[in-house]
């Protein structure tokens, strides 16, 4: 006669336990699902889906079809301001629409103390500006140089085979900058985010 009140002992434990176990499978299951809005919501406040959104981008670019078709003579072209020697390695090359190219900047810092720099990038004509794609850039960060130091600086870019036919040359211009000067005032579409940085490096 113990042995019964043991046993109903162990298969009310055995009962608790099991649907403890449910419960907390059923929580962890819930769990799985809230992480991906918790993501989403992480990565839209850190700016993490920026650069997710730009390496698609970059992959998209990289499986553009080729158009042998078509030549586009690319022109390079360097502007500085500020205590900086800023030049293309070349001054123009032809691609094909959808080539994925490397072209290389050089930069220097000519002062004897570290310079903090911003390149802003224009195009002409205007309306190739939606079809040069850059998949690498040194004008997507600022850039810092010890005193009296060089850099080698690549630019990775596409022409969109979308580029209107009519187009047979673009020319790819940067301006760089010294953060804490005053801004170059320059035409094209570089205006807008010349003066804008140019607000951020100078808020008085």
């Amino acid at each position: 006669m113990s042995m019964q009140p043991q046993a109903e002992a162990d298969r009310s434990f055995n009962r608790s336990m099991l649907i403890k176990l449910v419960v907390v499978a059923c929580l962890m299951f819930g769990f799985g699902f809230a992480l991906v809005p918790m993501y989403r919501a992480i990565c839209q406040i850190s700016g993490i889906n920026n650069l997710v959104q730009r390496d698609v981008s970059a992959a998209e670019a990289k499986n553009t079809q080729v158009d042998m078709s078509r030549t586009i003579s690319i022109e390079f072209d360097a502007n500085a301001r500020g205590p900086l020697g800023f030049k293309p390695e070349q001054r123009s090359m032809d691609v094909h629409p959808g080539e994925v190219t490397t072209v290389l900047y050089t930069v220097s810092n000519e002062q004897a103390r570290p310079v903090h720099a911003q390149a802003i990038p224009s195009y002409a004509p205007r309306e190739a500006t939606e079809y040069f794609k850059k998949i690498q850039c040194f004008c997507f960060s600022q850039q810092t140089l010890a005193a009296n130091e060089r850099k080698l600086l690549p630019v990775v870019f596409v022409v969109d085979p979308k580029l209107p036919k009519d187009v047979k040359t673009i020319t790819l211009s940067y301006t760089f900058f010294e953060l804490n000067t005053p801004a170059p005032v320059t035409s094209g579409t570089a205006a807008p985010a010349v003066a804008a940085v140019a607000m951020i490096a100078n808020p008085g």
